[in-house]
């Protein structure tokens, strides 16, 4: 006997996504790429509704045919991009600390005078970082916490309220990670924190390290004000892992304004952007 029900033509979105041509997938993917310069698996499987394993297969194919560079958890385009490099090796911590290293003065100098007395601070690794916890010796009644020995040494030596996590220490970076130190860090709060950074495009903020990223996502998440300290040589340049995107910051401090299409997509963000300008060059 027929139903009287009606019967809907409509099919749910998650059904056709996966009945969705691989070719018209591949397609949206590398329209992406050319928006952004890069793409993440999570987002392009939650916008296409298929799985992320999918979308890796999707990926490796692209990549096979040379129209994209696979990295962790996503790809990047170089040709026909706004990116300038894919920066995959770690340069050694002192020859990053001389690299722009009047810029990142400048770029500390004007953090720290956003730091006020008795507030908790959560400061990242990286070169960036360690100039910046030079200058905030002179601020009285702060609290640091950081993963960086180099910066608890630093601050330890001046006799300043310093606090590291336990965990596994990183190589070279001299860096505390691994889950013990994420989990002791995920039960604070802090006021503010200042992110490093290895390369900054429209799709958000990259760094070398896996490990040394998930203390930055706990600083990010765990912080009241978050705020990303990166030169301008570092504009357009991706690396390894993708840390999150531009909305998650509240400000950018930088030696030159963002132009093109970063700086409409911070604008987008809505990232405070502050302009240190280093001495020799400052008007």
């Amino acid at each position: 006997m027929a139903s009287d029900t009606p019967i809907s033509l409509a099919q749910p979105r998650s059904e056709v996504a996966r009945r969705m041509p691989v070719e018209l997938r591949q397609a949206h993917i590398v329209e992406q790429l050319r928006k952004a310069g890069f793409v993440s698996v999570a987002e392009i499987a939650a916008a296409l509704a298929v799985s992320e394993m999918t979308i890796r297969r999707d990926l490796i194919d692209l990549e096979t045919e040379g129209r994209l560079v696979r990295t962790h958890g996503g790809a990047i385009a170089l040709e026909g991009s706004a990116i300038k490099a894919f920066d995959r090796e770690e340069p050694a911590f002192e020859s990053r600390l001389r690299h722009n290293n009047a810029a990142k003065e400048a770029i500390a100098a004007a953090a720290a005078g956003i730091v006020s007395p008795r507030q908790t601070v959560a400061l990242d690794v990286g070169s960036s970082a360690f100039i910046l916890a030079a200058h905030l010796i002179a601020t009285p009644s702060i609290k640091v916490f950081t993963n960086s020995l180099r910066i608890a040494t630093l601050l330890g030596r001046e006799r300043r309220d310093v606090y590291l996590p336990g965990g596994e220490v990183r190589g070279d970076e001299m860096s505390m990670c691994g889950p013990t130190a994420v989990a002791q860090f995920e039960q604070l709060w802090f006021d503010i924190a200042f992110i490093g950074a290895a390369g900054l495009t429209e799709a958000g903020f990259f760094d070398y390290s896996l490990e040394d990223s998930e203390l930055k996502r706990v600083y990010l998440r765990r912080s009241s004000r978050k705020i990303l300290l990166c030169d301008a040589a570092k504009f357009n340049h991706l690396s390894l892992v993708q840390v999150a995107a531009l909305d998650t910051l509240d400000m950018l401090i930088t030696d030159q304004a963002p132009t093109g299409d970063l700086a409409a997509a911070l604008s987008g963000a809505r990232v405070e952007i502050r302009i240190a300008r280093p001495a020799s060059t400052a008007s």
